[in-house]
């Protein structure tokens, strides 16, 4: 691999630690990685109040590891995360707590196994053909993040929604971006829990396109038990419900869960590929290296591609170190428990923010440089367990990391085949957000067709 240290854009910071009310306002309150305090990326722990509440900021991987895996029952999901996305969320995996969210992991987890994410390898590569066949490829500017996100809503539909035509529409796909948008820009409303009275136009928006979304969806629920299930992920996923649950009760959780893994599923990948685009981009000589290994590996099954590409495999892990597609990972104390030599008291918020985590200088050499084998298999197995979290940890570590990472190699592997990116002179991306890392503007690239 090249040894060249290029360093990627990212947001600017300020020198020391400001006050509570900065950080409710303007632009911090919309990008949580804007304006970060350089002593965050130096510390470990850090103590805040927030509107009465306080909060701990922790970034040392030890008690990461004992508020998510060692201790975490005595955590759940913050109340102010549940009355933000539970509107939209419902009583998803995601958001459930104690037996309610072990008894959904139960129903979920086994459908992302590895042999049902090898069953959607061949639809996730013929997607990615299908969506570059269409572009112009002349070397002209275009937005890799609209070709993203076209890219990775395709293969949700058709792998986990049997290819229903009601998910590929452009209304759909509009209302589903709108919705993205919406939830990544908190006001300061919906830290209240007052998002319902949030009478902005994006805000009324949003609403519009979420009543569509759970329409939708339900219809496509409705549709699966008129005909005694359907054999695809849904079909399954609600017949699991129907199971063991009352009729009613089982069609809005797995109607929950389907929204749910509809829009993270395609907005996680499609971030991640698009800050790839970005990293290989800038570094011409790394894409090149990278683009040998995937024409050698698209000779296998498509089952088999994505484990035949180890050297793509440790570029995906720093895109994922520099770029996290979790901004943020918070949990509320359930009761007064001590981490650590820490003493939290109940109601009080920890968080800890992998993009601190990736960039602290205690723990990564060079932290804020792209280093192309920092990730490969033999350096990243002496990684503290809990130092890279790009998908979280512990139990509730995200149920789909699996598909995501196999999708993302997929889609890489067939783009460094059939195309070329190059940066605008002095291209400088900043990322945005406060759920998922998103490009701020998009990812627009020079891009261009390779010949055979």
């Amino acid at each position: 691999m090249t040894s060249q240290r290029w360093v990627p854009s990212q947001p600017p910071r300020v020198p020391d630690w400001q006050s509570t009310w900065r950080g409710l306002t303007g632009k911090k309150l919309r990008n949580s990685v804007y304006n970060v305090p350089e002593p965050a990326f130096d510390e470990f722990y850090h103590r805040r109040t927030v509107l009465g509440r306080t909060y701990h900021l922790v970034h040392d991987p030890e008690l990461i590891g004992e508020v998510l895996l060692h201790q975490h029952e005595a955590f759940r999901r913050p109340g102010i995360a549940r009355k933000a996305l539970s509107g939209l969320l419902g009583e998803s995996l995601l958001l459930a707590d104690g037996e309610e969210w072990r008894g959904q992991r139960k129903i979920v987890a086994p459908r992302f196994n590895p042999r049902s994410i090898d069953a959607m390898a061949a639809v996730m590569m013929e997607e990615a053909e299908h969506q570059i066949e269409r572009l112009r490829g002349d070397g002209s500017e275009m937005d890799v993040m609209a070709l993203a996100t076209r890219t990775t809503t395709a293969v949700i539909a058709r792998t986990l929604f049997a290819s229903d035509k009601r998910l590929l529409t452009p209304v759909a796909f509009d209302h589903v971006q709108r919705l993205v948008a919406q939830a990544g820009q908190p006001r300061l409303l919906t830290l209240l829990g007052m998002s319902g009275l949030d009478l902005s136009p994006s805000a009324r928006r949003a609403r519009i396109s979420a009543q569509f979304l759970r329409e939708t969806i339900a219809a496509m629920a409705d549709d699966r038990i008129g005909e005694g299930g359907a054999d695809d992920f849904f079909g399954e996923l609600l017949a699991a419900f129907l199971a063991d649950r009352a009729p009613e009760r089982a069609r809005k959780l797995a109607i929950d869960n389907a929204i749910t893994f509809y829009i993270a599923g395609h907005e996680t990948v499609s971030t991640l590929l698009a800050w790839s685009a970005y990293c290989l981009a800038g570094q011409p000589e790394l894409q090149e290296e990278l683009r040998t290994e995937a024409l050698a590996a698209l000779g296998n099954p498509a089952e088999a591609l994505a484990r035949a590409v180890p050297q793509l495999q440790a570029f995906v892990d720093e895109v994922l170190r520099l770029y996290p597609p979790g901004v943020l990972i918070a949990r509320e104390a359930a009761s007064d428990v001590t981490v650590g030599n820490i003493a939290m008291s109940a109601g009080d918020i920890v968080t800890i923010y992998p993009w601190v985590v990736h960039r602290h200088r205690k723990l990564w050499d060079e932290p804020d440089a792209f280093v192309a084998d920092r990730m490969a298999q033999h350096n990243k197995a002496k990684l503290p367990r809990f130092q890279f979290l790009p998908f979280g940890a512990g139990p509730r570590v995200c149920v789909g990391a699996r598909f995501a990472i196999a999708e993302a190699l997929t889609v890489l592997s067939v783009w460094l085949a059939h195309i070329r990116f190059r940066a605008p002179p002095g291209f400088a991306p900043m990322p945005s957000g406060t759920i998922a890392l998103r490009p701020e503007g998009g990812m627009p690239l020079f891009v261009e067709r390779l010949t055979a």
